[in-house]
């Protein structure tokens, strides 16, 4: 199944680019194509980070293995997305002027919040190659931990950016919250399941 599924999602993924790209080579992006621009790819880098959070819930109350191949190429479909977004703000908002960013960065908290979330992405996306986790080892999956602050940095920063319609940003939020707690829950029975013993190491099975 993963033959033609792999590709499948490659393309579906980026229809949404080919969408925008055509529209911006039409001027068919509505009457503010620049304000189109900066806020779909911003949504879509939200999106794809938010289904990326979805893949081991699913596995793990499915049973399912699969969707554990497309981690990875998700993954870097929401760093490619938030990229296209800072570099549509950086371009058609403050013309690549980096003491406007400065300032805005200061001014502007929601500025600041997605700054910071595109940030955390960079090490994620620059280690996710399959040397990267041989180097890292451990480490890596505790770098890889900082995808939850950056999701909620990520929704954070859509619900300061948004004026007045919360909907969405309020619906990102439960979505996000829905795929936290479940791993909070995971987490806490995994800890309670540890034998507590003095001078002997508890032997823990791999489910």
């Amino acid at each position: 199944m993963l033959f033609w599924l792999k590709p499948f999602v490659f393309v579906a993924a980026a229809l949404p680019f080919l969408d925008l790209f055509w529209g911006a080579m039409t001027a068919s992006l509505g009457a503010d194509p620049q304000k189109t621009l900066v806020h779909t790819t911003g949504a879509w880098a939200l999106r794809f980070l938010l289904i990326t959070l979805s893949i081991t819930p699913l596995r793990r109350l499915s049973g399912w293995s699969w969707p554990q191949s497309l981690r990875r190429m998700v993954g870097l479909y929401a760093f490619f997305y938030a990229c296209l977004h800072f570099l549509s703000y950086t371009s058609l908002y403050i013309g690549f002027d980096w003491q406007n960013l400065l300032e805005d960065l200061g001014e502007r908290p929601y500025i600041t919040l997605g700054f910071l979330a595109w940030l955390g992405l960079l090490p994620l996306a620059l280690s996710s190659t399959k040397a990267a986790m041989r180097k890292l080892g451990r480490r890596w999956g505790r770098l890889h931990k900082l995808v939850y602050p950056i999701a909620i940095l990520g929704c954070w920063h859509y619900w300061w950016q948004v004026k007045s319609d919360l909907n969405q940003p309020l619906l990102y939020s439960l979505i996000l919250a829905s795929l936290l707690l479940p791993r909070m829950f995971w987490a806490w029975r995994s800890r309670r399941r540890v034998p507590r013993r003095v001078g002997k190491l508890p032997e823990l099975s791999v489910n």
